[in-house]
């Protein structure tokens, strides 16, 4: 999966910002921490879901079963606004 092309990224000190620009039909601003950048980075790469939890379980000290629901839930929500093409 990747990030919709309709979408930008950009981090703002400790921010994580994705706004929709071109024709996307959600109309706002999605404000993140650093995880949530990390896993739109790992959406700029083309990465699959279990692929991102391995890279999270690299960076951070938590059990798997925290980070694979955190990243379930994060990429559940870029799904509902359409900034994920599977």
């Amino acid at each position: 999966m990747r990030l919709n092309k309709d979408f930008i990224y950009r981090k703002v000190g400790s921010d994580s910002v994705l706004v929709p620009v071109g024709s996307s039909s959600f109309s706002g601003m999605v404000k993140g921490n650093a995880t949530t950048g990390e896993l739109i980075e790992c959406l700029k790469e083309d990465m699959t879901e279990e692929q991102m939890i391995e890279r999270l379980l690299e960076k951070y000290d938590a059990p798997r079963e925290v980070i694979a629901a955190d990243v379930a839930n994060v990429l559940n929500k870029l799904r509902q606004i359409g900034a994920i093409e599977e």
